[in-house]
């Protein structure tokens, strides 16, 4: 599709968007001037902006734009959809073809006995979701005190009001009200930053130790569940110490826990895998909580994925006339679960996965030569989910001042030269859709390479760094 960029009129959308749009993760510090770039055309692992400017998008829309822009495919199944019956309630007994074939296609996908399927609209909702309905399961089995959740610093979950307890980056929660007294926060799992003198297996033992103790601390009669991501996002791509996942499910089986994998942006094919659980990290969880990748972004939809065993007890009446009173108006919207099936034919008939398991390690290889810089004291992450740490010192692992704001001046040079790159902090991450090319990966990796030195360039000019 040709998109005529004349036809917008940038000053005027900009002004409205400045007015009135409350975007989220804004700052307001710089907003109110400066506004919003406007996005209004995409192609492959490309997006246009209003005056026709090209851009790889490095962050793939948001960790979710898996099979890349501009499916035809995906339109026609969406405006199929919308003309048979473009939505229907699915509360009480009512349903769609869309959303029962994507449930069975889902517990099809989903290791071990993960059969049953929860649709919501969004990853905060996901994983509301999973936390209240494991407070039911106890409650139905009449242990009412198993409510505390353990979570991890640095994690990141969501921005809901429950989602957001769950999440520990501390960053999210200045001036937000938080739960405090049912969600707890362990050690951050940051292989590149473990305690001074301990290597991998060490720090494994460390974490895993301190999982148990703040069990037996809070009780476990009183403990429901753990919820971690494979691979934090949001809060660095911190891959933890091999071993970790599986030994942190065996102390929740230990004490009757429920794990939770937050695949939110691990999911449908980032680490090559459509749940990467069983395949990359060997476990099995209780629930998994999926959304972005499942339609590629393409449409809003959330699916949290129950046990057999969870499913069972959540399935028992609870008494005559009762019925089980979960659910938002759109679960389950015919629209958005058609697209998530037409989302995963493309992924299976492209094979997608397999793409991504063969040059996914080629953009790993290609982003760790940056490490040359003076700045990059870390490249790390898997497949399409990774992420460059800048630091001041190489060998102290010291950060560069927080008001230099390192990983915005990047991306802000990574954006002139035709790249969007994700600035957190002192972090630069990079997602994009699981269909980028080797030629595209090298150009990606220049344009990175270009903007750090341009930045180091910078900061010696300015006199904030000396090398």
């Amino acid at each position: 599709m040709k998109t005529n960029f004349a036809n917008f009129d940038t000053k005027e959308i900009w002004r409205k968007d400045r007015d009135h749009y409350i975007h989220p993760w804004t700052d307001f510090a710089t907003f109110k001037e400066q506004g919003s770039d406007i996005m209004v055309h995409s192609e492959g692992i490309y997006v246009y902006d209003s005056e026709g400017k090209q851009y790889i998008d490095g962050i793939g829309g948001l960790w979710c734009v898996n099979i890349g822009y501009g499916r035809d495919e995906m339109a026609d199944a969406a405006a199929e959809q919308i003309r048979r019956i473009p939505y229907y309630s699915t509360f009480t007994h009512l349903t769609t073809p869309p959303a029962a074939e994507l449930a069975a296609k889902l517990a099809e996908l989903a290791p071990g006995s993960l059969n049953h399927v929860f649709y919501g609209t969004g990853g905060s909702m996901a994983n509301d979701t999973a936390i209240r309905l494991i407070h039911f399961y106890f409650n139905r089995l009449g242990k009412k005190t198993k409510k505390q959740v353990i979570s991890r610093v640095d994690a990141y979950h969501g921005s809901t009001y429950l989602a957001a307890s769950l999440t520990g980056v501390a960053f999210d929660r200045i001036g937000f009200d938080v739960i405090e007294d049912q969600i707890h926060h362990i050690s951050t799992p940051n292989s590149y930053r473990p305690p001074d003198g301990m290597n991998l297996a060490q720090f494994c033992d460390y974490l895993v130790k301190e999982f148990e103790d703040k069990i037996l601390a809070l009780g476990p009669e009183n403990v429901c569940s753990f919820i971690a991501e494979p691979i934090m996002g949001a809060g660095g791509v911190l891959v933890a110490p091999p071993g970790y996942h599986k030994r942190m499910l065996e102390i929740c089986k230990k004490y009757e826990m429920f794990y939770i994998s937050d695949e939110v942006v691990t999911g449908f094919g980032r680490l090559g895998h459509f749940f990467a659980s069983e395949p990359v990290f060997d476990i099995v969880p209780d629930v998994i909580v999926s959304a972005k990748g499942i339609t590629s972004g393409y449409v809003p939809l959330s699916a949290t994925l129950f046990s057999e065993e969870i499913y069972e007890v959540l399935s028992v009446p609870q008494a005559e006339g009762a019925m089980f009173t979960h659910g938002f108006t759109y679960s389950g919207h015919p629209v958005s679960c058609a697209l998530g099936l037409k989302n995963i034919e493309i992924i299976e008939r492209e094979d997608i996965c397999g793409h991504v398991r063969e040059v996914g390690p080629y953009f790993e290889r290609q982003l760790a030569t940056l490490a040359d810089l003076p700045i990059v004291g870390d490249v790390r992450g898997s497949h399409f989910m990774m992420c460059v740490e800048n630091v001041a010192n190489k060998e102290t692992k010291a950060l560069l001042p927080a008001e230099i704001k390192i990983g915005n001046r990047i991306a802000n040079h990574c954006q002139a030269r035709g790249l969007i790159a994700r600035p957190i902090a002192h972090l630069n991450v990079l997602s994009p859709p699981l269909v980028m090319s080797r030629i595209q990966i090298d150009n990606t990796v220049e344009i990175l390479r270009e903007s750090i030195r341009a930045t180091i360039d910078d900061l010696v000019k300015e006199g904030l760094w000396h090398g």
